[in-house]
């Protein structure tokens, strides 16, 4: 689903992702309401579809991309300065027994 510069990946998602540059104080809406940008956000980059806080999963394809390290109202960008990727400790196994 598009909403202007942004679309929804899957239905369970809690960001949005940039598919074109978007300009700081543009007005978006989506799931009923209206949005400013409090910033220009770039191409792949996210935004809080809801509020999120410290903790939450990030969810975007469906699935937890990483957790927040600080609250985001909807419409903040959501990237490494608020947020932590959990795809690599996830994604990992530890090795024993061998040497």
């Amino acid at each position: 689903m598009i909403f202007g510069p942004f679309i929804l990946l899957h239905d369970d998602d809690n960001v949005l992702v940039c598919r074109e540059h978007a300009a700081g104080g543009q007005i978006l809406i989506f799931d009923g309401a209206d949005l400013s940008l409090s910033s220009d956000i770039d191409v792949g980059h996210k935004i809080a579809r809801v509020d999120l806080r410290a903790g939450d999963k990030v969810l975007k394809y469906g699935a937890p991309i990483g957790s927040m390290t600080a609250d985001a109202k909807r419409g903040d960008h959501v990237h490494m300065h608020n947020m932590k990727s959990d795809y690599i400790s996830s994604h990992t196994r530890e090795v024993t027994g061998h040497g």
